[in-house]
C-alpha cells in the first residue's frame, strides 16, 4: 500500500469495506432461510417459573361457543394440558412450571356445536395470563406460522395484517398502545 497515491487509498479502502460487509449481510441472509427478513434476530428462550393459571374466553363470529375441548400443546403437538366447556365460553388452565414458550391453545368443538371449528390462540410471554379463542386469533396464529414461527414480529406483523386499524392509533411507527389487546390480537 505504499505505492498507492493519497487519493487512491480511502477508494481501495471504501471498496474493501463494502466488499466485507456486503458478506457479512449475505452471511446473515443465508443462516434465515425460512424468514422473509434478511436477517435472523434471536428470541430469548422463555418459560413459566412457576404453575401459571391461563384463562380466557371462546368465541367464533356467530358468538360464544359454550362446549368443547382445549388443549394446550406444545409448538410440536406434544399434549401439556387440557379442559372442557360445560355449558360457559370461559376456560381456566394451569400450565405447569418450566413449559417452554411458545404454546398453542386449541379449541375442538363438541359434536352438539355443529358451527364451531377448530381454532387456535397462541402464547408467547408468560407474563400474560388472559388469552380469548376465537377466528381472528386462528388467522393471526396461522399467519405468524407461514412468516417462520411465532416471535414476537410475526405475531405482531400477522395481527397488523389481520385487522383494520382506526388512523388515529396510527403513528409513523406503527402502532400507537398493544395492537394485541386493542385489536383483538393473539390474547
Amino acid at each position: 500500500m505504499n505505492n498507492l497515491t493519497s487519493k487512491t487509498k480511502p477508494l481501495l479502502q471504501l471498496v474493501l469495506g463494502t466488499i466485507l460487509s456486503s458478506s457479512l449481510f449475505m452471511g446473515c441472509d443465508n443462516n434465515n432461510k425460512t424468514s422473509n427478513n434478511n436477517f435472523s434476530v434471536k428470541q430469548k428462550v422463555q418459560s413459566y417459573s412457576k404453575d401459571t393459571v391461563i384463562k380466557g374466553k371462546v368465541s367464533n363470529k356467530k358468538g360464544t361457543i359454550l362446549s368443547g375441548k382445549i388443549k394446550v400443546t406444545d409448538t410440536k403437538g406434544k399434549l401439556i394440558v387440557s379442559t372442557s366447556l360445560h355449558n360457559n365460553y370461559h376456560y381456566s388452565v394451569t400450565i405447569p412450571a418450566g413449559t417452554v414458550l411458545p404454546i398453542e391453545l386449541h379449541f375442538y368443538p363438541s359434536t352438539k356445536n355443529n358451527d364451531a371449528k377448530k381454532m387456535t390462540s397462541v402464547i408467547i410471554y408468560p407474563n400474560i395470563k388472559t388469552y380469548d379463542i376465537n377466528d381472528l386469533t386462528t388467522a393471526i396464529a396461522k399467519q405468524a406460522k407461514a412468516l417462520g414461527g411465532y416471535t414476537h414480529a410475526h405475531m405482531v406483523s400477522a395481527a397488523e395484517s389481520s385487522v383494520s386499524v382506526p388512523d388515529s392509533n396510527k403513528t409513523t411507527a406503527g402502532f400507537r398502545g398493544d395492537p394485541t389487546k386493542q385489536y383483538g390480537g393473539w390474547h
